[in-house]
């Protein structure tokens, strides 16, 4: 007897709402199957069977409020999980063998790897591989995206792709198989099986996924309707979503306007013949998603001022060729406005701070976000401990963790935790803009283009390297004396550099 237990849920998460129980007792199940879905204030979670078995007594029915680590129910290992087929299991019995069943030298699935705390499910991206193709140990396979990241699915094995399980769209959670690898090609020869893309066209019989059953119950969907897409033409998650999504028939529509008008939202527009539809990314959700909650929750404002760039760019000009020589790195801006933001924090530690209900949470560590747009959306990297460092140690870590953006290689620690965030709008030529808090942040500085103006000095009007500046600040954590002081502190520190060496 093996206890089914509640699962680490991600950071700052300790506890969980069972969800919806895909078994009951007395249920064969087979290893990797879900049993029950956890719902958290954050994500979904999959809890899934370690081995094969029965499914005993469950403990925590639908509903109640569940702990790390509490018991969810009891597994008899053994049991006849394996004397027959399930009924999604029966459509494949010509398949290809498994690694369980394949000879040595068989087939070996490549699963989704773990996508980082708190990421439950992502969606496939683009294959980079077909049916067919030879594949060496570890080379990618597929893209997953998710709502933070990018992964890579490797090849656990050289040899020959002989099925692709899932196609480009579906939805994916860790541990699921996405291919199969004939190990050393022991079936190269072997006409390769149809891809999961191409058998939308075969009969469903209703075969769901857990993760879809729960979008077809939600919607009060007819399952033997949807045409599925997944493996064996089972229906996904997206096909479930595409189905809540799709008109209701004509027949339906014209029975009253009452009943009519509910799906007219939801319902996709028709496209002019100079238009496409590309579905968006779950990164580019996620950003949508986020900013808008941030708009609605917290009471942004912006205050804005400008700063003379001049001693900056004097100071780089002067001291470029010896920094380059000592450092390996060139000396840019960004690592300034780190500097003068972290001496500006400390003075004002309410910019620095976050609302937890009816409390702040003041933090006296520097962890400065810096936005970073990539070709999958904007992320934001962070600068751990940006107090301690140098100029150039700044540098160089805004150079490593540009790269790993650009590349898709940045990892969930990369961007979890920061303070506070720069975002440097100037690069793409923006002359003034109004930055988006990033929750819970209290604070953002919005950094724009560098250009020449006529400014007044001593009574003569001069021309000058001019920025403007712009923070957004929560108005229920941050006062406007407050916000206004770290302006000007972060305008003087930029000006007259000098101050931060002699902490003024």
């Amino acid at each position: 007897m093996t206890d089914i237990l509640v699962p680490q849920l991600g950071e700052s998460v300790t506890e969980a709402t069972v969800g919806s129980w895909m078994v009951k007792t007395g249920d064969t199940v087979a290893r990797d199957d879900v049993l029950v879905e956890l719902e958290t204030d954050k994500v979904s979670v999959e809890v899934r069977a370690e081995a094969d078995g029965v499914m005993g007594a469950i403990a925590a029915p639908e509903g109640e409020t569940v702990e790390i680590g509490a018991k969810l129910g009891e597994l008899t290992a053994g049991g006849s999980a394996a004397a027959a087929p399930t009924a999604a299991e029966a459509p494949i019995a010509d398949a290809a063998p498994t690694a369980d069943t394949a000879p040595a030298g068989g087939v070996v699935e490549a699963s989704v790897p773990q996508m980082g705390e708190s990421v439950a499910e992502g969606t496939i991206g683009s294959w980079l591989v077909k049916a067919g193709d030879t594949v060496e140990v570890d080379q990618a396979l597929v893209e997953i995206e998710t709502d933070k990241v990018a992964v890579e699915v490797p090849s656990p094995v050289a040899g020959v792709v002989s099925e692709l399980l899932v196609a480009e769209g579906d939805s994916v959670a860790p541990g699921d198989a996405v291919a199969k690898i004939a190990e050393g090609g022991a079936e190269a020869g072997a006409p390769a099986p149809a891809v999961a893309a191409d058998t939308s066209a075969a009969p469903t019989g209703g075969i769901a996924m857990p993760s879809a059953q729960r979008v077809i119950e939600e919607n009060k969907l007819d399952a033997g309707a949807i045409a599925g897409t997944g493996k064996d033409g089972r229906i996904t998650k997206a096909d479930a979503k595409a189905a809540a999504a799709a008109p209701a028939p004509v027949a339906q529509q014209t029975t009253s306007a009452s009943s009519a008008a509910p799906a007219a939202p939801s319902a996709p527009r028709e496209l002019g013949p100079r238009e496409e539809r590309v579905r968006m990314t779950r990164l580019r959700q996620t950003i949508a998603k986020r900013l808008k909650d941030a708009q609605n929750s917290a009471a942004i404002l912006t205050t804005y001022n400008e700063a003379d760039m001049s001693a900056i760019m004097k100071a780089r000009k002067t001291h470029q060729e010896a920094f380059v020589a000592k450092h390996g790195v060139k000396l840019g801006f960004m690592s300034f406005f780190v500097k003068a933001c972290v001496h500006a924090l400390k003075e004002i530690p309410a910019v620095n701070a976050e609302i937890d209900g009816t409390d702040i949470i003041y933090k006296n560590y520097y962890d400065m976000g810096v936005a970073v747009g990539t070709d999958r959306g904007l992320v934001v990297p962070v600068i751990r401990d940006a107090d301690q460092m140098s100029l150039a140690e700044i540098e160089k870590e805004i150079i490593r963790l540009g790269k790993n953006a650009r590349d898709g290689k940045l990892t969930i620690e990369d961007m979890q935790g920061a303070t506070f965030t720069l975002s440097n709008g100037g690069v793409y030529g923006s002359l003034m803009s109004m930055p988006i808090l990033n929750a819970p942040q209290s604070g953002i500085l919005g950094m724009h283009k560098i250009q020449e103006r006529p400014v007044a000095e001593n009574g003569q009007v001069v021309i000058k390297p001019m920025m403007y500046l712009a923070l957004s600040y929560d108005h229920r954590i941050v006062d406007g004396k407050e916000a206004v002081t770290f302006l000007v502190r972060v305008k003087e520190n930029l000006e007259d550099p000098q101050r931060l060496l002699f902490d003024l």
